[in-house]
């Protein structure tokens, strides 16, 4: 599929007419793929604008349907990210637990790439905020700030192979952050019992029609409506071919089914290397964030050790269930706050993220 380049460059990415108007632009008439405008998104870090470069790293961090739930307010040395509430998804997430993890994922983001600029970031949860204040140090680079523009949640089958202790040595290591506890299962029995929670929790969301009414906003079936939207959950990037959505819309109870897709959660989970569980030692807005922040190395981290992960948050966001999973896991009164698989399996395409500019707000 492909899209006017003017609509990309000029609505959806946020740049200047210069952007629009070099050699290759055939004077607007040219047109950009998907994978084109996916690779201006996650293009590589650039010094300059510094805090619109910032912001564009931190929006690629993991995030709850790709709402992008967020604002960031730039000022010299400071940024402060703000929950967008407007993008809440108040069904699966009703207490906006997972709106605040993904400002985590964000602030680790932001901190990562700060480091590459030369400067120190410093993160601190302030009610529904984070402010991160901005210091000159001496620049440096890091496997985990390096994957930024390529990490990705890759909902696929992976190859079934074990990882080795160094390697998950290293993923439990990403996780560490204070207030927050990680599980890591790599038996196939263990394994296997977290899919049988998965399907417990898939099927009790497919059939609550509020659930299923909320995903379908957010689903983006063609190329055309990711790309006009910048948002989302586009179709190939979760492994399913792109339709035009008057013919993806009709058809969707029919290739959507609770049957389909627990066979296919389970058929993901039991092909995974392991599985990691997140819990924090309280709920509330700081140690959400916190479990972002530890989400997000470790999804980086994977990454840079050359594997693929995905959330299987289901057991989290049934409360009936997730009270069963917290004693299977051994958390007693705690709740566990996000699930995710990891092995090694094949690249999918890259989800899109708005222009900073849609994001950014003036400070006062």
């Amino acid at each position: 599929m492909l899209i006017d380049r003017r609509q990309i460059f000029g609505t959806a990415l946020g740049l200047g007419a210069a952007a629009i108007t070099g050699p290759s632009s055939q004077a607007g008439a040219a047109a950009m793929t998907y994978e084109e405008a996916a690779g201006i998104v996650r293009a590589p870090l650039r010094s300059t604008p510094r805090n619109r470069e910032l912001v564009r790293f931190a929006s690629l961090a993991a995030n709850s349907h790709n709402t992008q739930p967020w604002t960031f307010t730039a000022a010299a040395d400071r940024i402060v990210i703000a929950p967008d509430f407007t993008r809440r998804c108040a069904v699966v997430d009703p207490d906006d637990h997972h709106l605040f993890v993904s400002l985590g994922c964000a602030a680790e983001n932001l901190v990562l790439a700060a480091s590459m600029l030369g400067l120190k970031a410093n993160a601190v949860a302030e009610g529904d905020e984070i402010v991160i204040d901005l210091e000159a140090a001496p620049s440096s680079r890091s496997p985990l700030a390096e994957a930024i523009t390529v990490r990705q949640s890759s909902r696929t089958i992976y190859d079934g192979k074990p990882v080795s202790p160094e390697t998950l040595r290293l993923l439990e290591s990403a996780c560490r952050e204070p207030g927050v506890s990680t599980i890591m299962i790599s038996d196939r029995a263990g394994i296997a019992d977290v899919a049988d929670y998965v399907v417990q929790g898939n099927s009790a969301q497919m059939r609550d029609k509020a659930f299923m009414d909320e995903l379908r906003r957010w689903l983006r079936f063609s190329e055309a409506d990711a790309m006009a939207r910048m948002d989302g959950l586009f179709s190939r990037c979760s492994g399913n071919p792109a339709l035009p959505a008057w013919i993806a819309r009709p058809l969707l109870g029919f290739f959507l089914t609770e049957e389909g897709e627990n066979k296919k959660y389970r058929e993901q989970i039991v092909s995974s290397a392991g599985v990691v569980v997140l819990a924090s030692d309280a709920s509330d807005k700081a140690h959400w964030i916190a479990v972002g922040r530890a989400c997000q190395r470790f999804g980086l981290q994977a990454t840079a050790l050359g594997l693929k992960y995905a959330f299987v948050n289901q057991p989290v966001e049934v409360a009936a269930v997730r009270s069963q999973f917290a004693a299977v896991m051994g958390l007693g009164e705690r709740r566990p706050d996000i699930i995710m698989r990891f092995g090694t399996g094949p690249a999918l395409p890259n989800s899109l993220r708005r222009a900073p500019e849609q994001v950014m707000r003036e400070a006062s």
